[in-house]
């Protein structure tokens, strides 16, 4: 894979799209369902999972629905057993209860301009898109329904949740589209607000019993966006996959950056010392604001690098789940 030369993009024209790293192709992303395994976004997470022990606070597990009351039987849980009702009886009767199955996830991807870039292996914006497949897939194999909200700096494409291959394949037709448009000749203007604005439109869609997935390098995250985060995890389900490149700790030696928003650009001596501290402190720095809202408000945070695989990450920051154990 070639080393980028912009710390926002690809200088000059962009690649074509058949270039593996820089663009995703569907047909990829169709494949990838065969690497949505050994992995679960809910509670009996192996030891090793990041959502285990004190990180699983506000991973709620499916619900239990109440079904009927009727007659104990040997080998019924003793547990279940109600006494207001033996009581008046005077025979043992137990509560019957059916699990809550349907729990649906909803995907936000983002495919900003400020995602066009990466400096191992993959962009951003591409490691993004393979979490999203990854992510939709396994919803679908473990029975629930998954919708998704695609965004970049101008627009959004909701889909609806669906328990169907069908509604995977848009999912995956709307990322694809966008991200091919990603280009750092491209006219479009970063909009670090768009953050805010899919966070708050998801919550207000889908205010409670989700599982809410953001994926994202969170470029434009402040207070608002712990607000909304914090708001959406009181009646749901929130994960962040914090989608970072490599060069934000660790800088390629002695080369020079651009630095583009857009519009103007500068470029960077990076094989100063000083100015090689600067920027990685500027990096690590946001990188670590974000990771620290697992514990000031309780949302998991998966960092995710581009230098390496998602379905590797994700299931060594999931841990990994024997056969046998699929939830």
């Amino acid at each position: 894979m070639k080393r980028y030369e912009t710390l926002y993009g690809i200088s000059g024209k962009a690649p074509p799209a058949s270039v593996k790293g820089v663009y995703v192709d569907l047909n990829d992303l169709i494949r990838i369902q065969h690497k949505a395994r050994g992995f679960t976004f809910l509670p009996r997470q192996p030891v090793h999972s990041l959502l285990s022990g004190r990180h699983a606070s506000r991973m709620r597990g499916r619900g239990l629905n109440f079904e009927e009351i009727r007659r104990y039987f040997a080998g019924d849980d003793i547990r279940t057993i109600d006494w207001k009702v033996t009581a008046r009886t005077r025979k043992p009767h137990t509560r019957v209860f059916t699990e809550e199955r349907d729990r649906p996830a909803m995907l936000l991807v983002d495919q900003r301009i400020n995602m066009f870039f990466g400096t191992k292996v993959n962009l951003k914006s591409v490691t993004a898109a393979e979490a999203a497949a990854l992510s939709a897939w396994r919803v679908v194999e473990l029975g629930d329904r998954v919708g998704a909200i695609v965004f970049n700096d101008t627009d959004t494409v909701e889909i609806r949740p669906h328990r169907s291959r069908n509604t995977v394949m848009r999912i995956l037709q709307a990322v694809t589209e966008m991200n091919q448009v990603l280009s750092a000749d491209s006219e479009a203007k970063s909009n670090p607000g768009m953050l805010n604005v899919v966070l708050e439109n998801a919550f207000r869609n889908a205010s409670h019993d989700y599982l809410f997935a953001v994926i994202s390098d969170f470029d434009g995250a402040d207070e608002t966006t712990q607000r909304h985060l914090l708001k959406m995890s009181q009646h749901n389900d929130v994960i962040c996959a914090l989608v970072h490149d490599s060069s934000a700790t660790d800088l390629p030696p002695s080369r020079n950056f651009v630095i583009t928003d857009g519009e103007l650009q500068i470029e960077l001596e990076i094989g100063k010392e000083r100015m090689r501290k600067k920027v990685v402190e500027l990096a690590s720095g946001r990188i670590a604001k974000v990771l620290g809202w697992q514990k000031n408000i309780g949302v998991p945070v998966l960092p995710i690098n581009t230098g390496e695989g998602v379905a590797e990450q994700v299931r060594s920051l999931l841990g990994h789940m024997t056969p046998v154990a699929r939830r």
